[in-house]
C-alpha cells in the first residue's frame, strides 16, 4: 500500500519558518541573558528566524 502524497517524502522542499520553537526561544534567551528561570515558557515573546 503506498502513502498518501500529502504526508510528504524525503525529497520534498520545506517552507520557511517565520518564528522559532518554544525550546528554540528560550535557548535564543539564554543565549543573550534574558531568560530568568523562574520565568513561565508560556506567552514567550515571538522570535524570527534569522538565516
Amino acid at each position: 500500500m503506498s502513502q498518501h502524497p500529502s504526508f510528504g517524502g524525503k525529497g520534498k522542499i520545506k517552507a520557511k519558518r517565520n518564528v522559532l520553537k518554544r525550546y528554540e526561544r528560550v535557548r535564543y534567551l539564554q543565549e543573550k541573558g534574558k531568560w530568568d528561570k523562574e520565568k513561565s515558557v508560556l506567552g514567550l515573546p515571538k522570535i524570527t528566524v534569522k538565516d
